[in-house]
């Protein structure tokens, strides 16, 4: 955790020469050419002042400003990691072969650095120009890729007594967001803030939703457009689910989509209001996985949890939208332009949050815009992500609670399972998980 010192809000390490940041590959040469330009007739002072200013200049304008357009390309560029899954595709694919499986076993570690944490690790982290950001419950980190040296460290200050009703307690599920020189993350206790990535320093920080409640922080939002998507988790905890978006200069909020409708909106004739009149308020729905994004259709796509409560009956059996649903995003607005719901009436914590997967496929002869899923259910779903229509769904894991999927209405064909469960009678389900956090990754050269 850096060289000694006590821990400050925003700690740099300035012992030695360790605050001076080394100009990268993309800066030398512009570094070496000012250097030349100057005779030895002009004073040392003036010669260093103008080097300074220029270095801090590319740094500031080139080092910590990530455009639109590096986050776009984030799959092509593999000197950097941008954003979660290298790619707003999330497929996880890199097209590097210098680390394969032959030689992988060769490799050993050139350094180490404690992230100070005791609650677990679930963070890819992101890299941008020699420099890796972590965050966890606890920390966020810049951190030297070339000598593991921490450049700063800024502390999580969560609200006393936030933990004791986490469930997960202070585990991240997702990377730092970067864009335009900030990082944007999650806290346990229902925040999202933005701090400077060159100091560590807050810029801005928002309350979402009262963590006393339920309401929970562990994903890493998404920059979309131009702006910031961010969900929430707590769907355990007799939450109402949603998806918001923000600012990200600023951190003003723009819009709020709830995943479970209120009365009158559409969707919320699936949810028992006549006999459970309140049953829309803690419903579930939490959005606390990784979503993706399709620039050109300008979408993002977001799983929802299961329904809450648990047992259906306090339910009375009903579809329950938008639970256990993908549900498709217009960045700016909010709108829902599709969903599709892959458990209806979620009575065994199947979840549809799955990250999604975006590709292109050749299906009938035709190639495809298609968002694939492999959900917690145990089926592996193929969906148009033009509009939501399930392609294929098949089980890629042993599954008992439903024979298939009937991709006329897109719904389960259910077997007994449920039926003889609420009867009384002790069943077991298959799957347990098919994935929960898992990721899968996709490779475009061979499908």
């Amino acid at each position: 955790m850096g060289r000694g010192g006590r821990i400050r809000r925003a700690e740099r390490i300035v012992s030695g020469r360790e605050d001076v940041t080394e100009p990268d590959s993309r800066h030398r040469s512009a570094f070496r050419a000012l250097a030349r330009e100057h005779t030895i007739t002009r004073s040392k002072g003036a010669i260093m002042k103008k080097i300074l200013a220029a270095l801090l200049y590319s740094g500031c304008a080139l080092g910590w400003a990530q455009t639109a357009e590096e986050l776009l390309n984030d799959s092509k560029n593999t000197e950097n990691v941008t954003t979660f899954g290298m790619g707003y595709d999330l497929k996880m694919y890199s097209p590097l072969k210098q680390i394969n499986k032959s030689n992988a076993r060769r490799l050993v570690p050139i350094w180490s650095f404690s992230l100070a944490n005791d609650m677990g690790e679930h963070s890819q982290p992101t890299i941008y120009n020699g420099v890796m950001y972590v965050v966890n419950g606890n920390w966020t980190f810049a951190i030297d890729v070339a000598t593991g040296r921490q450049i700063w460290r800024t502390p999580v200050q969560y609200e006393r007594g936030a933990l004791r009703v986490a469930t997960s307690g202070a585990l991240m599920r997702g990377p730092a967001t970067i864009y335009e020189g900030k990082l944007f993350r999650q806290t346990v206790d229902a925040h999202v803030l933005a701090l400077d990535m060159k100091t560590g320093k807050e810029i801005w920080k928002q309350k979402y939703a009262e963590w006393k409640e339920g309401y929970k922080g562990v994903i890493a939002p998404l920059i979309a457009n131009g702006v910031l998507i961010s969900g929430m988790a707590g769907g355990d905890s007799t939450t109402r689910g949603f998806v918001e978006a923000y600012d990200p200069q600023t951190g003003k909020q723009l819009w709020r989509r709830y995943t479970i409708p209120a009365p009158g909106e559409p969707g919320s004739e699936t949810w028992p209001n006549q006999t459970k009149p309140d049953a829309w308020k803690y419903g579930g729905g939490a959005t606390w996985q990784y979503a993706s994004y399709d620039p050109q259709l300008d979408l993002v796509y977001i799983g929802t949890g299961n329904a809450e409560p648990y047992n259906p009956t306090f339910r009375d059996g009903a579809d329950c939208l938008y639970t256990a649903s993908t549900l498709a995003l217009r960045p700016k607005t909010g709108e829902m332009v599709w969903y599709y719901q892959s458990v209806p009436n979620d009575s065994f914590d199947f979840d549809a949050t799955a990250e999604s997967l975006l590709a292109e496929l050749r299906v009938d002869g035709q190639m495809r815009r298609v968002l694939i899923n492999a959900h917690k259910n145990g089926f592996l779903y193929v969906l148009d992500r033009t509009n939501g229509k399930p392609i294929a769904a098949n089980p890629y894991v042993k599954v008992n609670w439903a024979t298939h999927i009937d991709l006329k209405t897109g719904r389960p064909v259910l077997t007994d399972l449920l039926e003889r469960a609420m009867k009384g009678e002790t069943v077991n389900v298959f799957p347990s998980r098919g994935t929960n956090a898992t990721l899968i990754a996709f490779n475009p050269k061979t499908g």
